[in-house]
């Protein structure tokens, strides 16, 4: 043969190959669900099966000799059905990519059994069973063909559907051979031992055989029948002990959890959804029943879009006489409707915080509010989100509104900001926890504590009420002494409105340029609501000789005179604010070095000349983009030999890991009102190709580095002089390393213990600049220098791996292992308790506001989205002064011995409050003090708003609320 001729064969070999291919291809594309030939093939087959099925059955009657009668044209019919049967077999044949496993697939089975004795009947006068029976295994396809025509949709119909499939056709499979080999017999048994009986009878068998029941009124006598009994019954037990009752659990689970809620006249209730799982349901029910005290007036509905576990029905069952399940999606108008979303008073939606993809776990949340505000526009919605960088999101959503309670929960946000503020202000955390979720535990501090009244007996709390009008065209500061004085409440804050859409913004400590309008709302620290009604209900005509707060009520004043001058009202109850006839705010310009103050303008020109501006909406200081080299810190760097003072930052991840958003760690550090000095360095030490993808949304923020390195490397720590900051951070990998919960935080932990190793004694004559870089007042000195660590726990209880401080007793509760008074070193933060925010937003979601501003320094969304969209703006600083919305006053911790509150020692906390206030404008809040010795490591506790006569010691150090033009920091 020439070559010619063999180039030719191979080449219609190749041409042949191709078209088998394609041939084989298109048929494959044509028997599989996707196309609609392939849908009608699959519903047309299992339709002629089912009709083999019931001429099979027809058959088996008149052999039974049964009094109906059926035509002869029926094996005619059942003949053609077993041809297209066999066309089909060759088309699937065809399609099959393994031919030789194609042989063994079930369907090719039953076509191979079930075809050749259908062809007997043809040909000859006498009807041939054979394995006809296995065309019942054909309706294990009964729950794909539902599906194809959307009858089953959800996962209950499915799973049902496939449960129904599976019995049935093993039920009737098992008769028909029970029926094939007690009627033919034993075949090497002669004379026959075979018994006449029914397929009906046959059913009747297999049933009691599978239940176990096994009445032995019929049994069965052939060898072959027996053989296949023994094995029956025990996959039979399986089947029908495991079968049967997840049936009718599914049953029952569809029945109860597919139901509508019946609204009920007067009687509340919200809908819970997202992540309802058994962690956030226990979590959040044990809140929200806390803060109900027990007396729940609203009923709970969880819409979870997976049935609950075991032991999530377990807890659903505890709580059932206030909460109900119910399964389904927001993003179903049907699910919507059925839990009756239009009349509840709030939707509150949960997010998975260990989600390994954050982003993805915001987005979902994201399109369930949009899906609830598209079909409810005036449903209040609560959400919680894992990244900051995902709100912006909401605000474009239709119909979502900050005035009607619409609100956000940001876990990174308010983590980080908790953080941020702790490096700043000692045991912030602890005091803000204790005032707005209170979950301190003052039993456990009483243990420390020689004088066991020093606490008192009263839980103070954040609360919220309408100021009365007779404080309308006063300043802050004179309504905040009159409350303090009169009324012996603590007023933190307003909320001011202002706009024509209703806009408003929460202020903290304004400047005494802005007056109280009417109808403006306070934010007290007390003990119970009948304290801050009272100032709701004060009246200057009726209460202001009342010296018993108590005494004061609602009056039956009817008329309201226009509100007195300060000094004149102030002369009703003998109380004068006013010394040689200046206000307050020109004596404490006065008071204080002039180089440490700026009038309006925040040291402007260090700013100036460093190239640091503020931020468009004034908020932050801002510098032009930072090249990441130009940050990057090394040991080769002279940069690093001078870094004292600063904060640094341990972080963990690669280039894969979720970010953290360290953008909210920096932002409260960067806030402008902080004086540019005041600015502490911030090192972030972590891998570098994590660091650069955290770099571009913290490049613009003065006064930041990067190291690359680790918190585990003691070489790494030494480089960035770990010995010499401000506070320490470890900030815990968003990537668990292990399933298990005490191993989560393992690299935080083994860090944090790599930090303290290096805490190493001091030289006599770095003492000094030791205790004035930390800031705690400590008349005794300890015997070592402590580095401040704020260390972050995803799993709480791993904290005891962490405190094992001679001072740490084992009787100290898991939270207050949380509180800096128990660390020997720092802090120790969980953002479990973050938890805990979504039910006080629910129940006064101005409470969230107001700790968003302490903690973030932001005043209201609102108020930033007009900033941020008035070209109008300008970013020079002397607009800024002027704008009273970005006048912020800053969180600070002040000890008594310093230049502010020297000679205070002594005097009574009303004195120090009342004597900062008119001084400097300062609101002292709380009270930071020593634990009694022996406290060898110099652990304080928190006394949130100190009682107006506790005594103060030298060593105090206050909470304070400090306006942004005075410097905290020592000269």
């Amino acid at each position: 043969m020439s070559d010619k001729d063999i180039w030719w064969s191979h080449k219609r070999k190749q041409r042949s190959v191709y078209y088998i291919r394609i041939f084989s291809t298109q048929m494959e594309m044509m028997l599989s669900a996707q196309t609609s030939m392939g849908r009608v093939l699959m519903i047309l087959v299992f339709l002629l099966n089912i009709g083999t099925l019931i001429i099979y059955f027809i058959d088996l009657a008149e052999a039974e000799q049964s009094a109906f009668s059926f035509p002869g044209g029926l094996i005619y019919v059942d003949t053609f059905f077993h041809a297209f049967f066999i066309f089909y077999f060759g088309l699937r044949f065809v399609a099959a990519d393994d031919k030789l496993r194609f042989w063994l697939e079930l369907n090719s089975l039953v076509d191979f059994f079930t075809v050749s004795p259908v062809s007997v009947p043809a040909f000859s006068s006498r009807n041939c069973f054979g394995l006809r029976f296995l065309r019942a295994l054909r309706l294990l396809d009964l729950p794909r063909i539902l599906q194809i025509l959307r009858i089953t949709k959800d996962d209950y119909s499915i799973k049902l559907s496939k449960l129904f499939a599976v019995f049935i056709s093993t039920w009737l499979t098992a008769a028909g051979f029970i029926h094939l080999v007690e009627n033919s017999g034993d075949p090497w048994i002669q004379p026959a031992n075979s018994q006449p009986l029914t397929y009906f009878k046959c059913m009747y068998l297999v049933m009691v055989t599978m239940s176990t029941v096994g009445y032995g009124d019929i049994v069965v006598q052939t060898a072959l029948g027996r053989t296949f009994i023994c094995f029956f019954i025990i996959a039979g037990l399986v089947l029908f002990a495991n079968l049967i009752p997840e049936v009718l659990e599914i049953v029952q689970s569809r029945k109860s959890y597919k139901s509508s809620y019946e609204v009920m006249s007067g009687k509340n209730f919200i809908v819970v959804c997202g992540n309802v799982t058994l962690k956030s349901v226990t979590t959040f029910l044990q809140d929200f029943l806390l803060r109900d005290k027990g007396s729940v007036c609203t009923e709970i509905l969880f819409l979870g879009e997976s049935l609950p576990s075991l032991e999530l029905e377990a807890v659903f069952k505890c709580y059932s006489p206030y909460t109900t399940f119910f399964y389904g999606s927001v993003l179903n108008s049907e699910d919507l409707e059925r839990v009756r979303m239009e009349s509840a008073n709030a939707c509150l939606i949960l997010a998975d915080v260990c989600s390994p993809e954050p982003y993805t776990e915001d987005i979902s949340n994201i399109m369930r509010v949009l899906s609830i505000k598209n079909h409810y526009p005036k449903t209040r919605v609560i959400l919680q989100i894992i990244q900051s960088r995902n709100k912006v999101y909401l605000p474009n959503i239709p119909n979502w509104d900050w005035t009607m309670g619409d609100s956000i929960i940001c876990f990174a946000e308010l983590k980080l900001g908790f953080i941020a503020q702790s490096c700043l202000v000692p045991g912030l955390s602890t005091l803000l926890t204790s005032l707005f979720i209170g979950k301190e535990n003052s039993e456990t501090k009483r243990k420390h504590l020689k004088d066991k009244m020093l606490l008192g007996d009263k839980d103070y709390k954040v609360m919220t009420f309408q100021l009365s009008n007779d404080f309308a065209d006063m300043s802050f500061i004179e309504v905040c002494r009159l409350c303090f004085v009169k009324l012996n409440l603590v007023l933190l804050g307003i909320e001011l409105k202002f706009g024509s859409q209703g806009e408003s913004a929460i202020l903290i400590n304004p400047s005494p340029q802005i007056k109280l309008r009417r109808n403006t709302m306070g934010f007290f620290i007390a003990h119970s609501f009948a304290e801050v009604i009272r100032a709701h209900f004060y009246c200057k005509a009726c209460h202001s000789d009342i010296q018993d707060p108590e005494q004061i009520e609602k009056c039956q004043c009817g008329s309201k005179p226009h509100s007195k001058t300060f000094s004149e009202k102030l002369k009703c109850y003998g109380e004068s604010l006013v010394l040689d006839g200046e206000p307050a705010k020109s004596r404490s310009l006065s008071a204080l070095p002039p180089q440490r103050f700026v009038d309006g303008v925040p040291n402007a020109l260090e700013e100036e000349g460093s190239g640091v501006s503020l931020y468009l909406t004034g908020r932050f200081h801002w510098c032009d983009a930072v090249p990441l080299r130009d940050a990057l810190l090394s040991c080769k760097n002279q940069a690093v030999l001078y870094l004292q003072d600063h904060i640094l930052v341990c972080v963990f991840g690669d280039a894969n890991s979720p970010l953290i958003g360290l953008q909210d760690f920096v932002m409260p550090l960067r806030a402008s009102n902080f004086l540019y000095h005041e600015l502490k360095d911030i090192v972030l030490l972590g891998p570098l190709e994590y660091l650069q993808r955290e770099w571009k949304f913290i490049q613009n923020f003065p006064k930041v580095w990067l190291f690359s390195g680790s918190a585990l490397s003691c070489a790494d720590l030494k480089a960035v002089n770990v010995q010499h900051c401000a506070a320490c951070v470890i900030l815990s990998s968003n990537t668990p390393i292990s399933n298990n919960p005490s191993l989560v935080d393992t690299e935080s932990i083994l860090a944090t213990l790599n930090v303290r190793s290096m805490e190493a004694k001091p030289n006599s004559s770095s003492l000094d600049a030791v205790f004035r870089a930390t800031a705690l007042g400590n008349q005794s000195e300890p015997c070592y220098k402590r580095i401040p660590i704020t260390t972050e726990l995803k799993f709480s209880p791993n904290a005891h791996f962490i405190n094992q401080a001679p001072s740490s007793s084992s009787d100290i509760p898991e939270e207050d292992l949380l509180s800096p008074t128990a660390a020997p070193a720092g802090a120790i933060f969980s953002d479990s308790f973050l938890n805990s925010l979504l039910s006080m937003t629910y129940y006064n979601h101005h409470i969230l506001a107001l700790l968003q501003a302490l903690v973030t320094s932001r005043t209201n969304p609102a108020l930033e989205q007009l900033g941020e969209e008035d070209s109008r703006l300008s970013r020079s600083l002397d607009d800024v002064a002027q704008n009273p919305f970005q006048v912020r006053c800053k969180l600070a911790l002040l000890p008594l011995s310093g230049r502010l509150l020297s000679g205070a020692a002594g005097d009574s906390f009303g004195d120090v409050y009342c004597k900062a206030l008119d001084m400097f404008g300062i609101l002292c809040f709380g009270l930071y003090r020593l634990m009694e010795e022996p406290n060898p490591y110099k652990n304080r506790f928190v006394i949130a708003r100190p009682a107006s006569d506790l005594e103060m010691l030298p060593t105090d150090l206050l909470f304070s609320i400090v306006p942004f033009n005075i410097a905290t920091d020592d000269p």
